[in-house]
């Protein structure tokens, strides 16, 4: 980048009288600028015709002439930035930014944020990595799973714990639950311009199906058709009636079935690296258009050091700006996760079921999850699975002794590496060595270490439809298999089948309820913590409450336009 290596050669310019006006000869200006002199008297007529210096040469090779800056180069840096930001090329405006992390802290604070460049209402969200590819039928982090959703649509989504129509505008079901019509909309549009057609979705769909999360999300679907133009029939091998669920899932989003970065969503795609993504809106949405017309992450690790009070305390603390200066940026948002990080217990011969229930009770009497060492406000101890499913109280009355040696598998969140050493040091005050087994990922797919775990913790996401969610938990998750056993395993998916063929919703949430009852008295899972999800804004922007992926939806942010100055 032209303009990069003319700062930076300007930089070791400066550098050398930290800006104090010098006596030099253009050799020596060469020297420090590591380049010919020839060159060096071109940058020093283009340094000062952009007014950055003044160079008053003196006649005769090698006189020393006098030079006087006029900017910093944290002051040209700056300029150039917000240029680059203004024409809305942000990852060539990053690249400008190859400084120190404490500076880079302070050049990037005003430009978060809202702003309006060029009468485009644009959102900014500095964040703490990089973002994993948009894969629906792979993508276990919480940040992508919610953009996904603002990319991409299915058949139905889901609207405050309820599902909506989204591509389809209605649907029917038949009496006996095995076929289910999906009546699209009219007007459909890919982010590219072209125009969505029913086979597309159905190509899209039958992709899902055949893929190994598709075929135990959907394993009731026994066939897909288009009886007549824009319907889609699905045929199913028993009844589910959380269909219209399963499909409104981040799994089944309808990408486009040659080209995955397509999507029909509210949002477009426009830019990928691994230092920035920017959504536009999509103006041939079928739906209500967005407030904002761009959104962008800005991927600043650096910006994160939590010594340094940044934008970022924590992933499930989100803030939109800077956190340096707490009189400007506000709260704007709060809940408690529906999501928590379990602890779970494998009966299996080095841990019998009143063992398991010991180490319950000894977590609960020692207060290990109040007692972590952790940011305060972070997380709040579970009592319930979902609010009004309570963990059972547990049978302790008995005394037993623990087994000489168990092994913890986990993984991901980190604050699970402070419940594992609070753990290995509660077990061993009971003659228990617990050997710890820490799996780098966000869930247990691919792990092949669980077959070996007596103990396994890890966290479990919740988006909208609680209940739902767990019954896919129970049906995708490689956990469970693991932790009951091939016999007892199948009759679980027994019980959830029986339980799907329902019409009536509240009797399948008391199904699933008990069922969850149940494992948990029988000491298999209990919720160990909630996070405390919070958004903070700065007052220029307006619209944002948090949904249960602990993110907004991008569609109902606004921020005001300027006001002119009269």
């Amino acid at each position: 980048m032209r303009q990069l290596n003319r700062l930076n050669q300007y930089q070791r310019l400066w550098q050398a009288s930290l800006g104090n006006p010098q006596l030099t000869s253009v050799a020596g200006i060469a020297l420090r600028c590591i380049c010919s002199e020839r060159h060096a008297r071109t940058l020093l007529n283009q340094w000062q015709r952009l007014g950055w210096l003044d160079w008053k040469a003196q006649p005769g090779r090698g006189k020393r002439g006098e030079l006087t800056f006029i900017h910093s180069p944290e002051q040209l840096r700056t300029a150039l930035l917000q240029q680059q930001l203004d024409r809305g090329l942000s990852h060539q405006a990053l690249e400008l930014v190859q400084i120190a992390p404490e500076q880079l802290n302070q050049l990037l604070k005003p430009f978060m944020g809202g702003q309006w460049l060029d009468d485009r209402p644009t959102l900014r969200i500095p964040y703490y990595r990089q973002l994993d590819p948009l894969n629906p039928l792979d993508m276990p982090g919480r940040a992508e799973q919610h953009l996904a959703g603002q990319i991409f649509s299915g058949l139905t989504r889901f609207q405050d714990d309820r599902v909506v129509p989204d591509l389809a505008h209605h649907w029917q079901c038949s009496k006996d639950g095995l076929s289910w019509f999906f009546f699209l909309r009219p007007q459909l549009f890919w982010h590219s311009g072209e125009r969505v057609s029913s086979q597309q979705l159905m190509q899209r769909l039958q992709q899902i199906v055949a893929s190994p999360l598709g075929a135990r999300l959907l394993a009731s679907v026994k066939s897909l058709s288009l009886p007549q133009t824009m319907c889609l029939r699905i045929d199913l091998h028993r009844p589910d009636h959380w269909l219209i669920w399963r499909l409104a899932t981040v799994p089944c989003l309808l990408t486009h079935p040659e080209e995955s970065s397509l999507g029909t969503g509210p949002w477009r795609l426009s830019h990928w690296s691994p230092e920035l993504v920017r959504i536009e809106n999509h103006e041939r949405y079928h739906g209500p258009q967005p407030l904002m017309q761009m959104v962008e992450y800005w991927i600043t690790p650096q910006l994160f050091d939590k010594t340094q009070g940044t934008s970022c305390r924590h992933p499930v603390q989100i803030a939109i700006g800077e956190l340096h200066e707490l009189s400007l940026l506000r709260p704007v948002s709060r809940r408690i996760s529906l999501g928590f990080c379990y602890l779970a217990l494998k009966k299996n011969a080095a841990l019998s079921p009143a063992q398991a229930q010991k180490i319950l009770t000894l977590i609960r009497s020692k207060n290990v999850v109040a007692g972590l060492p952790l940011e305060e406000g972070l997380i709040t101890p579970s009592q319930e699975m979902l609010p009004g499913w309570p963990v059972p109280e547990v049978n302790d009355s008995e005394p037993i002794g623990l087994p000489a040696t168990l092994s913890l598998h986990y993984h991901l969140p980190v604050e699970l590496h402070a419940m594992a050493e609070k753990l290995k040091d509660v077990l061993a005050e009971e003659g228990c060595t617990l050997t710890l087994h820490f799996h780098p990922g966000k869930n247990w797919q691919g792990y092949t270490g669980l077959e070996t775990a007596d103990i396994i913790m890890g966290d479990r996401l919740i988006g909208e439809a609680p209940e739902f969610t767990l019954e896919s938990w129970l049906r995708l998750d490689p956990l469970w298999p693991t932790l009951l056993g091939e016999g007892a395993y199948r009759s679980l998916l027994g019980g959830l089948d029986d339980i799907q063929c329902s019409r009536l919703q509240d009797e399948r949430q008391r199904g699933l309820q008990q069922t969850f009852h149940q494992l948990m008295a029988m000491s298999v899972i209990t919720p160990l913590f909630n996070y405390r999800y919070q958004v903070s804004a700065p007052p220029d922007v307006e619209g944002i409450a948090l949904n249960a992926w602990g993110w907004f939806d991008f569609s109902r942010a606004w921020i005001p336009p300027p006001v002119a100055i009269s």
